[in-house]
């Protein structure tokens, strides 16, 4: 579905990125680990198009994206990629149902129909009763999974995470580890997930291994 080809990236005399080929299919869970300063993040980052790499190209079934202009790029990030971080980015002032619902109106929708499936997915990940709760109501757990369903809303292809675990404590960081399990079951979600913690990995169908910027032989 997704295929990184000879990218490279470096900021200034920093090589971030070397040579790095990646494949991702329809309906996989992959991990990406590594230590700190391994291009991890980065590498996430060119993936998802936020960030461009100085050179390789990045596929999504066919579609060569590194070549479209800022507008299209856009366009294709809101309908078909979704993104969850280690902190939760969700905007203060707006209630769970409102937060997830932007991307669908962003991306067109009206405000009923984004209003309508961010409640069904709230639900779905058991947030039914928060809908009207803001941020700073909602507990870590609940705030990181109304992250990911503001990253479903649009029915994305992939969803990239990156640490969406790291500032959980141990009983949030096994609730979203298997809510992500279970959303690729049920609605045949992708993920690739980059992360430091060894239990998350356990869900992956493979481990991409990466130091000094490049893939070492991934296992799994």
């Amino acid at each position: 579905m997704i295929e990184l080809k000879n990218i490279y990236k470096s900021y200034g005399d920093l090589c971030v990125l070397n040579d790095v080929n990646l494949q991702v299919g329809r309906n996989e869970i992959i991990s990406i680990v590594g230590p700190s300063g391994a291009g991890k993040t980065t590498l996430l980052q060119i993936a998802g198009t936020l960030d461009l790499p100085d050179s390789g190209s990045v596929t999504y079934e066919g579609v060569e994206l590194t070549s479209l202009k800022d507008r299209k790029l856009s366009a294709f990030r809101n309908r078909n990629i979704g993104f969850v971080f280690q902190f939760h980015r969700l905007l203060p002032e707006f209630t769970a149902q409102e937060n997830v619902a932007m991307p669908a109106m962003i991306g067109g929708s009206s405000k009923r129909q984004a209003m309508q499936r961010a409640a069904k997915l709230l639900d779905m990940l058991g947030l039914a009763e928060r809908l009207r709760h803001r941020p700073s109501e909602l507990s870590g757990g609940e705030r990181q999974r109304a992250a990911i369903a503001r990253a479903l809303i649009n029915s994305p292809k992939v969803v990239f995470a990156d640490e969406p675990t790291g500032s959980l404590d141990s009983r949030n960081r096994d609730e979203i580890r298997d809510l992500m399990a279970r959303l690729r079951t049920e609605l045949g979600q992708t993920f690739v997930i980059v992360t430091h913690d060894p239990t998350v990995s356990r869900i992956a169908d493979r481990v991409i291994n990466m130091a000094d910027g490049r893939i070492i032989t991934p296992y799994k």
